[in-house]
Parts: structure tokens; sequence; C-alpha cells
């Protein structure tokens, strides 16, 4: 009877290894899915920014090949690479990293609940025990008896990750509403220029650079949702300053705001720049278009 449950066991022993291994293998393979996509779609062109996220994606899927094949190491490595990749999106919405400040978008938050749950399942699978007959003297005895204790902290973490996410993502800036005249709201304030890396560009009263966005037309903005977040839309009255060419219009937005259209180029500021003299969106290919300085006059 004893020997009939000792297999019983070990069989639910190694489902539950089993399902560890095929979960934390397939949310480290999906957070790298979400981060090549971020990156095929725009993210290569931010500076710094962009080859940590190709480096993300291939740690990824290596680490994510590791634990397929039941490496506990690879597992280990798995676990604290997403809990590190989370602290990393926590620190771009609060304080920005590198000269780029995170916005809330759905695919921020999906990936950052699939790291906690990646990281809980990994860390799982690395601490649990081994099967009896692997463990040999008195030192894996001890580090057995010791799992209890790692597998709270291992829970503990997950809630005090998934807490901060959970802050991180309420306070996050999001595409502004309908109502709201935005981060790049121009109300009442005169544009003028700037000479940035020898290039006279168009900026708002507080000397930031403004942009304009590809798919964009003279009498209508394709950038909302998330979009917005990260390209506010110079909305309200706006005026050129003295002396600077070219025309200004406005056009109506949904939701009823007006926004400023500078020779035919509907404007907007980048959440990356942070003073004047900066073009961090300058040649961005972002939010399903290419991204470009207004150069005075331009037309």
């Amino acid at each position: 009877m004893n020997t009939l449950m000792e297999r019983s066991h070990r069989r639910q022993r190694s489902w539950r290894l089993s399902l560890l291994r095929l979960v934390g293998a397939g949310l480290l393979f999906a957070t790298g899915a979400i981060h090549l996509d971020l990156y095929l779609t725009g993210y290569r062109t931010i500076p710094t920014i962009g080859w940590l996220f190709l480096l993300q994606v291939i740690s990824a899927f290596a680490l994510g090949l590791g634990v397929l094949v039941g490496s506990r190491l690879a597992a280990a490595s798995g676990a604290l690479f997403l809990l590190s990749t989370l602290g990393g999106y926590l620190l771009s919405i609060w304080i920005g990293l590198f000269g780029f400040r995170e916005v809330r978008t759905t695919a921020g938050i999906v990936a950052g609940v699939i790291e906690v749950a990646g990281f809980a399942a990994l860390a799982a699978f690395a601490l649990a025990p081994l099967p009896q007959h692997a463990v040999r003297g008195p030192r894996m005895a001890r580090v057995r008896d010791g799992l209890p204790g790692a597998m709270a902290a291992v829970g503990a973490l997950s809630v005090l990750a998934i807490v901060l996410l959970a802050v991180a993502v309420a306070g996050a800036a999001s595409a502004p509403g309908a109502s709201s005249s935005g981060s790049g709201s121009a109300s009442g304030q005169s544009l003028k220029t700037m000479s940035i890396k020898g290039v006279t560009v168009l900026t708002n009263a507080k000397g930031l650079t403004l942009y304009s966005f590809a798919p964009d037309s003279a009498t209508k903005s394709a950038c909302y949702g998330s979009c917005a977040a990260y390209w506010p839309p110079v909305t309200g009255s706006a005026k050129l300053a003295a002396g600077v060419p070219g025309t200004l219009t406005m056009i109506k937005r949904t939701g009823g705001t007006t926004q400023a259209v500078y020779n035919g180029h509907p404007l907007y500021t980048y959440i990356a720049d942070t003073a004047p003299g900066q073009a961090n969106g300058n040649n961005i290919n972002l939010n399903g278009g290419l991204w470009r300085e207004i150069v005075a006059a331009s037309g």
C-alpha cells in the first residue's frame, strides 16, 4: 500500500513539475514575442531602448528553450530575467530610462502580467524538491528542508510585483481624453523655431520639438489612443511667432478638440523629449508610421 501511495505521489509531483516547466517556458516565449512585435513595429529605432528590446527577445527565447529541456538553472535564470524585465518596465513608467518614458498601453500591461506569472512558475519549478532518489547527503536535505520558506518568498515577491505593476499602470500617462488638451496643448501660445544640429525646426512655446506623422493628412489626424499618449497632439489655439515662415491652420480631432497644423502637417510633441534642443522622435517608425521633426517652412 505504501509503495502504491509513494508511486502515486511521485506521479503527481512529476505532473506538477512538468506543468510548471511548460507554463514557465510558454510565458518566456510569450513575453519574448510581445517584445519582438514592439521591436519590429518601432522600438528598434529608439536609441538604447531598441537594442535592449532585441536583447530581451533573444534572452527570452533562449531561456525558454533551456526550461523546455528541463534545466533548473535556466528556470532560475528565467525567473530573475522576468523580474528584472518587469523592473525595467516599472522604472520606464515612473522615471524613464535612457531618455524614454513609457506610457500605459495594453501590450505593456499584458507583458507585465505575463512576467509576474512567469516568475512565479519558473521560480516554483526551480525550487521544487528533487525526486527523493536524487537527494544525496545532508547538504541536499538541508536545501530541501528550506524550500517551504523559499516558496513563501516567491509567493510574496509575486504579490508585491503585481501590486507594484497595478500602482505603476494606474499612475502612468495614457492617451489624452477627447475633451482634454493633452500635454501637447498649445492654447494661446506662440510656436517658434530652434536650431537643432544645424536644422531649423519648429517648437512649441517651451522649446520642445514638434513632429509630423506620415499617415496624417492636412485635414485629419491618424494618431489616437496609445499613439497620442506617446505623441501628444498640439491642441488648443496657437499662432506662429513673429518671423516664423509658413502657414498655421487648425483641424478638428475626434471628440471636438482642435489641433494645430503647420504647412499641412498636424503637430505633435514627443514624450521622450524632456528639454529644449532634443529631437529624440525624429525618424522613428512608431505607432503605425514615420515621425519627422518639423523643419521650418519645409512645406
